[in-house]
């Protein structure tokens, strides 16, 4: 056995990132909570991934539009409930959803049962929006609708008004 091998401390290694099960950033948005396992610090910004738990009756953000990327959702248990347009889909546990840039969509866990979705978003400049968010709530402020326009909006995504 080599002396690195005796060693307790983690070997860097620029291409690889491991994120253990109790790793990773935790963001609380209300009755969500969202692990970031990567935020695009490893990926070179060209994607980044969270897992979320959205807690039962927990409604989503209002429909919105991605200028710059696409965001994916795979449900790893429950049901979650995205609204694309006019049409609804519920997702079960097995089931992957990818959204298109320019693409209105909106997601609920309408059920009595948490749900829980890894989501990627390629690239990965939408993990600042929920550090933002959390960061409104942190300082006191309600997270109004308008504080949440105002934070998509630093991330080319605008709300689909045209569907309200």
């Amino acid at each position: 056995m080599t002396e690195n091998a005796k060693t307790s401390r983690p070997q860097a290694d620029p291409a690889v990132s491991v994120v253990g099960p109790h790793d990773g950033e935790t963001i609380v948005l209300g009755t969500t909570r969202m692990r970031v396992l990567e935020d695009g610090s490893h990926t070179g910004h060209r994607l980044a991934i969270a897992e979320s738990v959205l807690a039962p009756h927990t409604q989503g953000p209002p429909q919105h539009r991605h200028g710059q990327h696409d965001e994916g959702f795979y449900i790893l248990s429950g049901t979650v409930r995205f609204t694309v347009g006019d049409k609804d889909h519920d997702a079960t546990t097995g089931t992957l959803v990818m959204v298109a840039p320019g693409t209105p969509h909106t997601f609920a866990n309408l059920t009595d049962q948490p749900a829980v979705m890894l989501s990627t978003f390629t690239p990965d400049l939408y993990v600042q929006y929920f550090r933002d968010l959390q960061e409104v709530l942190a300082s006191g402020r309600p997270l109004t609708p308008q504080a949440n326009i105002d934070a998509m909006s630093r991330y080319v995504t605008q709300p689909a008004t045209d569907l309200t």
